[in-house]
């Protein structure tokens, strides 16, 4: 396959739509030095991007918290979305949204100067984790931890956020893991690196308090299913012993959907029958 930046297509990039390899930025885009970009990873199914105003919502959110004035409202990006996704010729795709600070009078820290841009890409996608979905994915635990509220906008989906993730993912990688689960500041279990967590005990449903990590769409779909479902949910601050006596576990993301979790670290889960149904049950809901 080629590589992402070799492609036929078009890339929807303020407000216009430009051939794939041509959707190039300045090198001095303040974004590459400094971080200062959010995104959106979405998911269109039959045609139709899931929970996709939600996620527009987040993004302009996420730009507020990084001091980036957006250009567009939750409506134009709609539309935009709609006008890349439909300009991909697909029907069940990934769709990423992303806003940054290009390249302007500023090349410092500051940045008030610099143009906001925008661009959407659409792409096909399949399982993020490959055959987990049937195993249970296995887990590392990272050696880097979720960081406090104090030191930066947890609740953004900020780029500069994921340089732990990568780190921590290739890490994971080279041990035969499909991915990392991070512990927070204080030491309690935390999401993995681009997905929340679930687990299962007595037919009870824990996931960690989103107080210092992302809040994920996907994730609380899961949780008013569960509740839906008449399942006991607690969302709690969750010891890493705890996982000792949990039957089951899953994943929960736009790109991770819902997968099973075999393993974490020393820690083994069965891929049971709440796990089973809670995965189909949200392949359904997506797709309806």
């Amino acid at each position: 396959m080629a590589g992402y930046d070799d492609r036929d297509g078009v890339i929807w990039m303020d407000g216009e739509l430009v051939d794939w390899r041509e959707a190039n930025v300045h090198i001095l885009s303040h974004a590459m030095h400094y971080a200062s970009s959010v995104f959106e990873g979405e998911r269109a199914y039959n045609g139709k991007i899931f929970k996709s105003r939600e996620h527009s919502e987040r993004l302009i959110a996420s730009a507020e918290a990084l001091d980036m004035p957006m250009p567009y409202s939750v409506d134009q990006i709609e539309a935009a979305k709609e006008e890349a996704l439909k300009a991909s010729g697909l029907k069940d795709a990934y769709v990423r949204a992303l806003v940054w600070r290009g390249s302007g009078e500023d090349m410092g820290v500051a940045s008030a100067r610099n143009p906001v841009r925008m661009a959407i890409a659409v792409w096909p996608w399949g399982a993020y984790y490959g055959d987990a979905k049937m195993q249970g994915a296995k887990l590392d635990i990272a050696e880097w931890k979720r960081p406090s509220p104090e030191t930066i906008p947890v609740h953004a989906k900020a780029a500069g956020l994921y340089m732990i993730c990568t780190i921590s993912k290739h890490k994971a990688e080279a041990k035969g893991c499909s991915d990392a689960l991070f512990l927070d500041w204080r030491g309690y279990v935390a999401e993995a690196t681009g997905a929340n967590v679930f687990f299962v005990k007595d037919g009870e449903v824990h996931t960690p308090l989103a107080d210092c990590f992302l809040n994920g769409i996907t994730r609380q779909t899961v949780i008013e299913m569960l509740k839906e479902k008449g399942v006991t949910v607690h969302e709690r601050r969750i010891q890493p012993e705890e996982m000792a006596d949990f039957e089951q576990c899953w994943l929960t993301g736009t790109a991770a959907e819902v997968t099973p979790v075999g393993q974490i670290g020393d820690y083994t889960f069965d891929v049971g029958d709440l796990t089973r149904e809670i995965a189909e049950d949200y392949e359904k809901l997506v797709r309806a």
